[in-house]
Order: C-alpha cells, then sequence, then structure tokens
C-alpha cells in the first residue's frame, strides 16, 4: 500500500514537473511578460496584445479578485519594457539656436550651469512656438525638461526686448511664472538663475509664508523674471507691491493643479489684468503691446478649453503634446501589492532598509499629511534618516526640507502628493505609494518623480493597496497596461471630483431619509 501511493506521488511530481518546464520553456521563448503575477494564468506577453478599445471589463485582470479578504499577499508586475527613458533630442547647435535669438552665452549656460548637451524633443518643439508669441499648452510626460522648454525661449526674448521698455519701474516684471507650491518655485528658479547667470536678467522668488512681512516692509528692485507660488503674488500685486503693467509672458507651470477648484478661482481673477487677447506680434515700440500664456503640465483634465475660455481665446492656442502622456511609463519597473493596513509599515520598513543597503534613494507618499509626518516618525523611530514634507508643515519647519533630499544629506523622503508636482527629483531611484492614490493623476505625477531625463535607470514604483477604493484605481491602471491604452479618467481637477462626490452622497443620503 505504502510502496503504491509513493508510486503514485511520484508519478504526480514528475507530471507537475514536467508541466512547470514546459511552462518556464514557453515563457523563456516568448521573453519577458509585460505583466508577471503571483498567479502565473495573468501573466501577459507581448503577442497576447490586445485592442485598445476593448472595454474595462472584457478581459481578465490578476487585481479582479482582490476585492476578496483572501487576495491578501498577492502581487502582479507591470514590467518595464524599455530599458531608460525614449527621449529623442538634438545637440545644441549654436547656428540654429540663433535664428530663435539663443545666443552664445545661453548656449554656454546651458552646457556649463544646467550640465545639458542635447535638447529633448519638448525643448525643440516649443522653442519655435513660444519665440513667435504664441499662446502655449506644453502637456508632456513627466520629466522631459518642461521648465527649459519654457525657460530658454522666454529669456532669448528677454534679452532682445528687454532695452525696449523704456522708464520701467522697480518691481515691474517682463515674465511672471506662476506655481501651485513653494518647492516649486525655488525650483523653476534655481533653474532660470543658472540660465541666465551673466546676462543681466535679474530673476526673484516670492513663496508664502512671510507675505504679511513683505507687504509691511516691501523690497523695490529691478526685476525682470518674477517666480512665485499664486497666492504670495497675487497678495502683493493687489496691494500695489508689484506691478504686471509690463508683463509680456505669463507661464503657469503644473498648470493643471492651477486650474483645479483650489486655485481657479483666484487664479482666474488674477489673470483677468493681462491682455492676452492682444496681438502678440506687434512690435513693442508700438503701443499695442499683448501678453503670452504658456501652460506646462504632465496631465490635463479633458475640460481645460471650458476652464481657460474666461481667460483667453482658446482657439488661440497651440498645443503641444507628447505622444506618451496619460501612457504609464514603459521604462519603470511597477509593483502592485495586495495587503492589509495593518502589515503596511513592516513592509515598508524591510523594502526601505533594503534599498538604502543598495544606495537607492525613495519617496515615500501618503494620501494625508497625517500618514506623512507617521511614517517619516516610524522610520526616524526604527534608525532611518528620514525627512518629512507636507503642506501642513510650518513655513519655517517646512523650508529646506526637500533641499535636503536633493543634495543629498539625507536619502529617505516622506511626502504628500505636495511632492508630486514638478519637482526635479533626479536622485530617487525607488517611490513607494503607502497610500494609493485615489486618482489616475496623482498616480502619474508620483510616478513622474523617478525615471527622469538625467536620472539613474532601473527605477522603480511599488504600491501599497489596502482599500475598496484604491483596488478600483488599480483595476483599471492594469487595465491600460494590458491594453497599450490610455490611462482612464486623468481628471486634474481632484477638488471638483471630491466636490461633485460629497453633493451626490450628500443627494443620496437626503432622498434615503425622505
Amino acid at each position: 500500500m505504502i510502496r503504491t501511493l509513493t508510486c503514485v506521488v511520484k508519478n504526480i511530481s514528475r507530471r507537475h514537473y514536467a508541466t512547470a518546464a514546459r511552462t518556464v520553456k514557453a515563457e523563456s521563448v516568448r521573453g519577458v511578460p509585460i505583466i508577471t503575477c503571483k498567479r502565473s494564468e495573468f501573466n501577459y506577453f507581448a503577442d497576447g496584445e490586445v485592442n485598445k478599445n476593448v472595454k474595462f471589463g472584457e478581459i481578465p485582470l490578476a487585481s479582479s479578485g482582490w476585492r476578496h479578504r483572501k487576495s491578501k499577499g498577492d502581487h502582479f508586475i507591470i514590467n518595464a519594457s524599455t530599458p531608460e527613458r525614449e527621449s529623442p533630442s538634438e545637440e545644441l547647435d549654436n547656428a540654429k539656436l540663433e535664428q530663435f535669438g539663443v545666443n552664445e552665452q545661453l548656449v554656454n549656460n546651458i552646457k556649463t550651469e544646467l550640465e545639458i548637451e542635447k535638447l529633448t524633443s519638448i525643448q525643440s518643439k516649443a522653442l519655435p512656438l513660444i519665440t513667435d508669441m504664441n499662446h502655449v499648452l506644453l502637456a508632456a510626460a513627466t520629466g522631459c525638461g518642461k521648465t527649459l522648454a519654457y525657460a530658454l525661449p522666454i529669456v532669448a526674448q528677454l534679452l532682445s526686448t528687454k532695452n525696449k521698455v523704456r522708464d520701467r519701474q522697480m518691481n515691474t516684471p517682463l515674465a511672471l511664472i506662476l506655481t501651485p507650491g513653494r518647492e516649486l518655485a525655488g525650483q523653476v528658479a534655481t533653474v532660470v538663475e543658472k540660465l541666465t547667470r551673466g546676462l543681466g536678467v535679474q530673476v526673484k522668488t516670492i513663496i508664502g509664508g512671510h507675505t504679511k512681512r513683505q507687504m509691511l516692509n516691501p523690497d523695490f528692485e529691478e526685476v525682470d523674471i518674477l517666480v512665485g507660488t499664486i497666492g504670495a503674488i497675487s497678495k502683493l500685486v493687489t496691494t500695489g507691491i508689484y506691478r504686471m503693467d509690463e508683463v509680456r509672458h505669463v507661464v503657469l507651470d503644473e498648470a493643471d493643479t492651477l486650474l483645479d477648484d483650489s486655485f481657479a478661482g483666484k487664479l482666474a481673477h488674477f489673470l483677468k489684468r493681462f491682455p492676452f487677447h492682444k496681438n502678440h506680434l506687434q512690435d513693442l515700440s508700438n503701443n499695442i503691446i499683448g501678453t503670452q500664456l504658456i501652460l506646462a503640465s504632465a496631465t490635463m483634465p479633458t475640460n481645460v478649453n471650458q476652464m481657460l475660455a474666461q481667460i483667453v481665446d482658446t482657439e488661440t492656442i497651440h498645443e503641444l503634446v507628447s505622444p506618451d502622456l496619460h501612457h504609464l511609463m514603459p521604462h519603470v519597473t511597477q509593483k502592485f501589492i495586495r495587503m492589509n493596513k495593518s502589515d503596511r509599515p513592516g513592509q515598508l520598513l524591510t523594502l526601505v532598509k533594503s534599498e538604502l543597503r543598495r544606495k537607492r534613494p525613495l519617496i515615500i507618499f501618503g494620501n494625508k499629511s497625517a500618514t506623512s509626518d507617521f511614517i517619516s516618525i516610524f522610520l526616524n523611530d526604527q534608525g532611518v534618516n528620514c525627512v518629512n514634507l507636507n503642506g501642513d508643515m510650518l513655513m519655517e519647519v517646512r523650508i529646506g526640507k526637500f533641499e535636503q533630499f536633493q543634495h543629498g544629506e539625507v536619502d529617505v523622503l516622506s511626502t504628500t502628493d505636495i511632492g508630486s508636482r514638478g519637482l526635479d527629483t533626479t536622485r530617487a531611484r525607488h517611490v513607494i505609494n503607502f497610500d494609493f492614490p485615489l486618482h489616475v493623476a496623482d498616480y502619474i505625477h508620483r510616478c513622474g518623480r523617478i525615471g527622469r531625463v538625467g536620472s539613474h535607470h532601473k527605477c522603480q514604483v511599488t504600491n501599497f493597496v489596502s482599500s475598496q477604493r484604491e483596488i478600483e484605481v488599480v483595476q483599471r491602471i492594469e487595465h491600460a497596461a494590458r491594453t497599450g491604452g490610455l490611462l482612464p479618467n486623468v481628471n486634474a481637477n481632484i477638488s471638483g471630483i471630491i466636490k461633485k462626490r460629497i453633493m451626490r452622497e450628500m443627494q443620496s443620503q437626503g432622498l434615503e431619509a425622505l
């Protein structure tokens, strides 16, 4: 009897081994799958590509059963299909750039100060459009160099037109760059300062936190380019400390966030002071002067024209959209893990320590400031040096936090989505979503902190997935990965979405009460 059972077991083992061997051999012939799953039956290969128009719910997903409690521990990985960011570029050709007003000193600053030898595709295409004083929408994937794309032609224009504006008063800039956050304002200003070094262009940065002090004891100086947050600048303009009469260029950096309901009312009121409707090609010696509008972002809401209609004639906006906009980054590996909320701290600590041993700096995202605080306190208590950055921090505490990570003083940054918008984090090698974002636009921006132009290769995103609402977003991302289509519902107006959801819930509760 025992001998018979042994033979049966051996036969089963042989069959199991043979099946496994055939599977491994088949997969080795087909290459690395686009999606690798814990349950291999959900692995997805390039030769199994489906139509991009296949509707959500019509193809099997590894995450389809994640709503069940027994799915804890399951995972799938969207593998990197290219070794690095595909960014077509061209050499800095002095003769070619001169026709757009880019002089030799500007080219030299790009090479020596910014350490850039080639222009990316978006930078090359933006140069003639912006130089011709068109309204321009730069909608391109994160990390492809949008700041230089608009800064270079603006600075070149200023160098040729600055002397034509006579008797300009103090605190009267020629160009205005607006950002939603303080850290981004500081970063943009640093790029512009390096670009203009030795050219006599005065750059001023204004951020919130000390606005009352500036109103009571303002500085009056020559300013050519003013960079700052919309809240701080609008207050100083309203009180007359800064004058916008001579502004020729207005840039909305991270325009999707500035057009969010959180800023839109204040922004629309502020921008109505600029003559965007006038003919920009008029010579500045004439009294017919217009202002150029430039919008730059990695995501754009579908109703962007409706938002801008009250500010500018949207028919005059030239759209420069990269082909990979609203797509998953093909050069970054993205892992999704289903787990209990209580398991996240332990998993996080193990992962962080492993990455630090490999000298791979990390950014950890939470959905709320309280979560960001918890992560920082937890990791520091466990002997991991971690810096915290979120919007609820006092100005005195918050200032310089991002720079500590950027300059290599610390290798772990805990933050909220305030750290996901536009910040150049070329040091980062790994993004961990401790809280999975509830909106696709936030996921795109968070992932965009790694795999940027000039950053290291083989970057990774790890996603902890715990709640039912998170699973819904994950499933739509997995569907996009399997079909090769656009990421769905990339609506950056997060505040508007939340307001509508609250209204619907209130209405449903009211109906139930009746």
